[in-house]
Order: structure tokens, then C-alpha cells, then sequence
């Protein structure tokens, strides 16, 4: 197999590839030991030229619009080939290319940092909203709802529900390009409901911490709540270029409860999908991540939610019962630390396990689980993606009581804050139970 002239490429540029697409690239390589000798030549060529893979190309950060120039004329030369996005942010571009025209970049191109698979990303409130002691806050004899912040779900879309009524003020779809907010899936139904949904018909009953906060929809999930590296890129890239052009309206708070299995790249700063989301933390957005449902094996944080600076939250067993803490657990299959890099995660914990927020009618999940719709405008859900939004709606609480706290000072506040278990591994429980209550004091 060595003598292949792709797989000598693999071998001297591997320091340039990242596993996923090294392991692809062997891969195409497998059908050939069922292939006569004579016949690899001719194959190889062939190979090479037809092959299509869908990538993300860093290049160093000095050089981005030279590397972008030499991709694109790389890309005109070779059938199939195709220049999609461009990210200046973190000096990326994403495209489809053939195995050929990959040998001439890496071969032709020093501009080029690293080129990655663009891999599949996943998707991953009555008493919960409750046991968050976010139900009722209370500063300055006001009631914090929320209001005058705006939260951005990354998520499958958010179909415009009776609870959001009139404050879905944005939509963006990187999937279908339409204009209208829908959610063909319902996962981020569920998840702006979490976060935001203000109960009008259930009368009170099923409500997030944020009743009155403004909704982002960005839609980077398909109807199957699948997406790529390339589509969550260019959603929270959109998010930071939002701020820019409304600076008078901005989104305040991200909610991602989507990931992909993290993968070691030797520093976690190499990973494309944390380099965006802490560019979207530095830009002065709260960025809050699930931490995955691989648990309850160690080192089971999915990318982004490994990245040091942003807020990773993992799920908790509240057991339904909001008054009492004796019995909560974190829930089994909420993943744990310490990420590939030795950092400890999750940061925090939220109610994650039969999650009741807004139902998405004739979406997929909708349609797969019926017995999960509760009176009719309802589904029930569990996971970190339920967790995540919860975390998220209690930031929107902090930003209405003081607009001017800081990224990493409301991530402190919520850690300090939390209901700490004692002895517990932080590794599983993080800081603790979110407390809104004590994450947000008096002034």
C-alpha cells in the first residue's frame, strides 16, 4: 500500500491533515487489495481525480488571503473542485476537493497551517426551570425575565411557537436558505423553550428562565439534526457579524446543544470548532455548550464544550422534585472530564432529564416519539442539550441585571455561585447545581 503516491503524500504531510482526514484518505485505498496489480496505476489515477471530500483549510493567519488566492486557483484547475466559505476570523476556508488537488496544495501551497475533515456535528421545563432557582428572581424589586437580551440558538431552527410569540427577531438558515423561522426537526424548538419560552399555553405551567427575552434562530442542523464543522462555522461567524452590524440590538448569549466526538490535536486551540466559538467569547458573547451524552466514562466532553473559556454544561437528574437537592444526581449519561487536554469539565450542571419545553408539529422528532408530546404544545426531552439552554436563559437573567458583566465575570459568578456538592469529582459535577439565585447578587 505504501507505494501509492497518495498514501506517500499522507505519510510526509500528516503533520498538515488531521486524523479524521488521514484515516479517510487510507481508507479509499481498501478496495485495491481485491484489484488486480496491474490495475492500481489506472485506479489511482482515476481515484484521485473522481474522489470528492469536503474539508476545512486553516492557513497561518499572516498569509490568509494569500492561501485563500492559491486554494481558489487550485480549485479552478480540477473538476469536482469547489470553493465554498471563507472564515478571516480564524484565517479558514472550507471547499470541496479531490484527492489530487489536496496533493497539490499540500506539495505547492506554504501557506497552509492545516487541513481538516469537515466532519458531521450532532444535535445532542416545568420543574426544572424551578429547581434552577430561576423561576422567580427578583432584584431591585424588579422580576428578571430576560428582557432587553438576546439569545442565539444554534441549533436545527426554531418554529414560531405560541411561547415565543413576537420575539423570534432573527433567523438565519444555513441549511435551506429559507427566511422564515421554522424547525423541521424540533430539537431547537425545545431548546429555545428551555431557555425562553414564557408558558402562554400552558398557563404558566411549562416556562423557561427567560420568558422574555429576544430569540437568534440559526439553523446549521438538518431535518435530521445532523450538520458539518462548516455549517456550525459559518453560524456562530454570523452570530459575531450580527454584534458588528447591530450594535444596538446585539445577541448576548449563544446556546449550542450540539458537538462532535473531540478528537486530540495536541493543543485544544488546533480544534477549528473551539477556535470559532472563542472567537464568538472574545467578541463579548456568552457562549454555553453542551457537554455531550457519552457519559459515564471519563474524557467523553465533545468539541466545543472542551474549550477552556466557554461555559460547558452538563446534565442533572433533579428528580422532578424542585423544592429538594437530597436526591438530585448528575444524570447517567451526561459526559465527563477531564477533556483530552486535562481541563476539567463540565463547568456546571442544569436539570437535563425529562425536560418539558416546546413541542415542533410534523418535525422528525415529532413525528418519531408521538408519546412524547405533552397537552398538545409540548414534548418532553432529555440531555445536555436541555441542560444547556437552561444555563443559558439564566445568563440572560444576568445580563438584563447588569448589561455590563464581562464573558469570563459571568462565568465565574455562575461557577461561585453553584450549589456545591462536597467531595464530589469535579470532573463529573463541575462547579455544581446552577443557583440563579446566588449567581446573581444584589447590587
Amino acid at each position: 500500500m505504501f507505494g501509492y503516491a497518495m498514501i506517500q503524500t499522507v505519510r510526509n504531510y500528516s503533520h498538515q491533515l488531521d486524523r479524521s482526514l488521514r484515516d479517510e484518505l487510507i481508507h479509499l485505498y481498501r478496495p485495491f487489495k481485491y484489484t488486480p496489480c496491474f490495475l492500481h496505476g489506472l485506479f489511482e489515477k482515476k481515484l484521485k481525480r473522481k474522489k470528492k471530500l469536503s474539508v476545512i483549510v486553516q492557513f497561518q493567519p499572516e498569509a490568509y488571503e494569500d492561501g485563500c488566492q492559491q486554494i481558489a486557483e487550485i480549485t479552478k484547475k480540477h473538476k469536482k473542485n469547489k470553493l465554498y466559505h471563507h472564515y478571516n476570523r480564524i484565517s479558514c476556508c472550507s471547499a470541496d476537493m479531490t484527492p489530487d488537488s489536496l496533493e497539490e496544495i499540500l506539495s505547492t501551497c506554504n501557506h497552509v497551517k492545516k487541513i481538516y475533515k469537515n466532519k458531521e456535528v450532532q444535535a445532542l421545563l416545568d420543574v426544572a426551570v424551578e429547581s434552577a432557582k430561576a423561576k422567580q428572581v427578583f432584584r431591585n424589586n424588579t422580576a428578571l425575565t430576560g428582557q432587553g437580551t438576546k439569545i442565539a440558538i444554534i441549533d436545527t431552527g426554531i418554529h414560531p411557537h405560541q411561547d415565543l410569540s413576537g420575539r423570534i427577531t432573527d433567523f438565519a438558515d444555513f441549511i435551506n436558505h429559507r427566511t422564515d423561522p421554522y424547525d423541521d426537526n424540533g430539537h431547537g424548538t425545545h431548546c429555545a423553550g428551555d431557555a425562553a419560552g414564557d408558558a402562554s399555553a400552558s398557563d404558566g405551567k411549562y416556562r423557561g428562565p427567560a420568558p422574555k427575552a429576544n430569540l437568534a434562530g440559526v439553523k446549521v442542523l438538518n431535518k435530521m439534526g445532523s450538520g458539518s464543522l462548516d455549517t456550525i462555522m459559518q453560524g456562530v461567524e454570523w452570530c459575531i457579524q450580527y454584534n458588528e452590524d447591530h450594535p444596538t440590538s446585539p445577541i448576548d448569549i449563544i446556546s449550542m446543544s450540539l458537538g462532535t466526538e473531540a478528537q486530540s490535536y495536541g493543543d485544544e486551540d488546533r480544534d477549528p470548532m473551539v477556535q470559532i466559538v472563542e472567537e464568538a467569547w472574545r467578541s463579548g458573547i456568552t457562549v454555553c455548550v453542551a457537554a455531550g451524552n457519552s457519559g459515564p466514562d471519563p474524557q467523553t466532553i465533545c468539541s466545543p464544550g472542551l474549550s477552556d473559556r466557554v461555559i460547558t454544561v452538563g446534565a442533572l437528574d433533579d428528580r422532578t422534585t424542585a423544592n429538594t437537592r437530597n436526591d438530585d444526581d448528575v444524570a447517567s449519561f451526561s459526559s465527563r472530564g477531564p477533556t483530552l487536554y486535562g481541563e476539567i469539565k463540565p463547568d456546571i450542571l442544569a436539570p437535563g432529564v425529562d425536560i418539558i419545553s416546546l413541542r415542533s408539529p410534523n418535525s422528525y422528532l415529532d413525528r418519531l416519539q408521538k408519546s412524547n408530546r405533552v397537552d398538545g404544545e409540548y414534548y418532553i426531552m432529555s440531555g445536555t442539550s436541555m441542560a444547556t439552554p437552561i444555563i443559558a436563559g439564566v445568563v440572560s437573567l444576568m445580563k438584563q441585571h447588569n448589561p455590563d458583566l464581562t464573558t469570563d465575570e459571568i462565568k465565574e459568578r455562575l461557577k461561585t455561585g453553584a450549589d456545591i456538592w462536597v467531595d464530589r469529582d469535579e470532573n463529573v459535577y463541575g462547579a455544581g447545581y446552577v443557583n440563579a439565585e446566588t449567581a446573581i447578587p444584589e447590587e
